[in-house]
């Protein structure tokens, strides 16, 4: 199995940007963690700041990967264009979110991407990715 995870913009700054809602550990290091755990697995990661490169990312994606798991950080609550990518390819995708999103302001109470993705896991922290793998190697998705 193989699955591509794909981060948006300010996830590369996770370990150092608001801690008290995103915690102290960079994503690198968890990914490392996530591929220890699920070492039969190949799960390879893209992380861009640009809304054209994470829909070409998207888009390249094809059929080499059997999932996406994708926190495309605010561009879940403003890009039409990303949620039509994701409706208009055939990879399975996990939307995925660290904070509880209906926690905190009011804007990122809608997801654009809900209506087009396979399922949305939010709130648990970095763990969140770790159930979206979880949702593929069940067969849940």
């Amino acid at each position: 199995m193989k699955i591509l995870i794909i981060n948006g913009p300010n996830l590369n700054l996770l370990g150092t940007r608001e801690k008290e809602i995103y915690g102290n550990l960079s994503f690198e290091s968890y990914l490392k963690k996530l591929r220890a755990h699920y070492h039969a697995i190949t799960i390879e990661y893209y992380q861009s700041n640009v809304e054209g490169e994470i829909i070409n990312a998207l888009q390249n994606a094809g059929l080499l990967y059997d999932g996406i798991i994708l926190n495309a950080g605010g561009y879940t609550h403003t890009s039409v264009a990303i949620a039509d990518t994701v409706k208009a390819i055939s990879t399975p995708v996990v939307e995925v979110h660290i904070s509880n999103t209906f926690a905190r302001e009011p804007f990122r109470h809608t997801s654009f991407l809900a209506a087009n993705v396979k399922g949305s896991i939010i709130g648990f922290g970095m763990e969140s990715y770790r159930l979206a793998i979880e949702s593929f190697v069940t067969g849940m998705v």
